[in-house]
């Protein structure tokens, strides 16, 4: 596992944790929806960089 791979699974889950926290909060959808696609894309991209 590269250090890029490890950064971005690393940011992939701080982002999901803060659109469940903004979930949870009932703070507006489209920054949680912006989150979440961020958090999934970071994810995708390190789990592919494997």
């Amino acid at each position: 596992m590269s250090g890029t791979s490890f950064v971005l699974i690393f940011l992939g889950l701080f982002l999901a944790g803060g659109a469940y926290s903004f979930w949870r909060q009932k703070l507006p959808k489209g920054v949680i929806v912006l989150l979440a696609i961020c958090g999934v894309m970071s994810l995708a991209a390190g789990l592919l960089r494997i």
